[in-house]
């Protein structure tokens, strides 16, 4: 059986590097023969998060949808922008709501049990967002995500992407197969 993933970046910015970074890696697992489905958050507005928001209307719709993605897929790839060392306001919310339990779910976390992911980050800056990558790290693990030990940041993003957001230096996209190749087998391993 083949994986089926889930590609999206935490950013919602139309030119995001990230979503670059991350659309590049959705079209490299489904050459290796991945299931792909790629979101854009931007798509998904939510409300910040709040417990009063959740008592009082449940989960927002948006936020439904994209549990119901994460519950049907196998696992998934995040470009992860890094803000202020952190990940982005944006990703955490997101996770966040996708987390929480509904009525018809069979255990707490089900979007997230079992799953697979792999972290990228691109930045303008010589660090790639790679200190953004180890708090996301941090929160999937500790909610029950096997998050490959395989990840990727790259520094001086925006000359390593055309307008088309093609990757255009050959070493970074060898960097990127890795990771999305040690995400499929992975992620295939576990499911069979």
């Amino acid at each position: 059986m083949t994986a089926k993933l889930l590609f999206f970046a935490g950013s919602a910015r139309k030119d995001s590097v990230n979503k670059k970074l991350v659309k590049t890696a959705s079209d490299i697992a489904q050459s290796m023969g991945a299931t792909v489905t790629y979101v854009d958050l931007a798509d998904y507005d939510m409300p910040i998060f709040s417990e009063d928001i959740e008592s009082e209307n449940g989960l927002p719709e948006n936020a439904k949808k994209l549990k119901q993605l994460f519950i049907e897929h196998d696992g998934f790839c995040i470009a992860c922008p890094d803000y202020n060392s952190s990940f982005s306001p944006l990703l955490k919310n997101t996770l966040d709501w996708v987390s929480r339990r509904e009525e018809a779910d069979s255990g707490s976390l089900v979007a997230y049990k079992d799953k697979t992911c792999a972290l990228m980050a691109a930045s303008p800056g010589g660090l790639g967002g790679l200190r953004g990558l180890r708090d996301t790290r941090d929160m999937l693990s500790s909610i029950g995500v096997f998050v490959i030990p395989n990840q990727l940041a790259v520094g001086g993003a925006y000359g390593k992407f055309d307008e088309a957001g093609n990757v255009t230096d050959d070493s970074e996209k060898e960097k990127i197969t890795a990771v999305v190749e040690a995400l499929v087998k992975t992620t295939n391993a576990l499911k069979n």
